[in-house]
């Protein structure tokens, strides 16, 4: 589940795989509800169940909200009707007898990307509605499933930066998000950008779309680096749908990184997510498989 949009993904025994997809209502479409949303999500597990025969074995759930340890929603920016929703009861509802494992979508993002590279420790980083990450260490997730999540962004970069979706000034994802990209691009172009108009001028080099997505790509970097001086992970991940929809993302990131190396102390890789923007949804399908290892 995004902030934006929902990715379903069921794999059969038999090799055969199936996705669908669908966006949450925008809010000049109708009043956000958490009870519409969820049915909506209802209908859409209902149409890829049908065709499983004898339902299904596990369901996965990668989820950006904040959860208290009882699986009730704490906050959620992105769909400020579903706080204090009993989010395991939800899910236990639609998914009926089968068993639900929900984790947060950055950690199983990191979990799906660590996988996918054969890496036992790596620090993923998914650029989208938010900034949300992860960290694998030994091939268990950081600080580990019953401790909370890894909330890469949320650390403090820029104190002078524009307040958080979580009420604080400077955090990675007031810079470096889809939508914070977008408001400063159109700072600079003096007129609303779209995503699409964003990534052409970028590709076209225009300098205010080249400035706003640098920006966030330092922030990232900030971030990165800073993990490293504690962690020292052997590979950075840069993931999700806007990071992956924009030419050069991940090399701009990967440049302020190699900038900010100390003498003697070189800095992690930078990569490109090998899954794409669909690093958290197989997340999602190796809980369903089996949750994620303890620290």
């Amino acid at each position: 589940m995004g902030g934006s949009k929902v990715a379903l993904r069921a794999e059969h025994a038999d090799g055969t795989v199936r996705e669908a997809g669908f966006r949450w209502p925008r809010a000049a479409e109708r009043p956000a509800s958490a009870a519409a949303d969820l049915d909506l999500l209802a209908r859409h597990v209902r149409r890829l169940r049908d065709g499983a025969p004898g339902g299904f074995a596990g369901v996965g759930v990668a989820m950006p909200a904040t959860l208290d340890p009882a699986g009730v929603v704490t906050a959620w920016p992105n769909r400020r009707s579903w706080t204090g929703l009993d989010l395991g009861g939800a899910l236990r509802r639609i998914a009926g007898t089968t068993e639900v494992v929900c984790a947060d979508d950055g950690d199983v993002a990191a979990l799906a990307e660590a996988h996918a590279a054969d890496r036992p420790d790596l620090l993923y980083l998914g650029v989208g509605t938010g900034v949300g990450g992860g960290i694998v260490r030994g091939g268990r997730l950081l600080p580990g499933p019953s401790r909370g999540s890894c909330e890469i962004g949320h650390l403090i970069v820029d104190r002078s930066a524009a307040r958080c979706d979580c009420g604080r000034r400077g955090c990675v994802q007031s810079v470096a998000s889809g939508p914070a990209v977008l408001r400063r691009a159109a700072r600079a172009r003096g007129a609303e950008v779209t995503f699409a108009e964003l990534a052409r001028a970028l590709a076209d080099g225009a300098p205010w779309a080249v400035d706003a997505v640098r920006e966030g790509c330092a922030a990232l970097a900030a971030a990165a680096v800073g993990v490293s001086e504690l962690l020292r992970p052997a590979l950075v991940v840069v993931g999700g749908g806007f990071a992956g929809g924009l030419p050069g993302f991940t090399a701009m990131v990967a440049a302020e990184v190699t900038r900010l190396g100390r003498p003697g102390h070189p800095p992690p890789p930078v990569e490109p997510a090998r899954l794409g923007g669909l690093s958290s949804l197989h997340g999602a399908i190796l809980l369903a498989k089996g949750p994620p290892p303890e620290n």
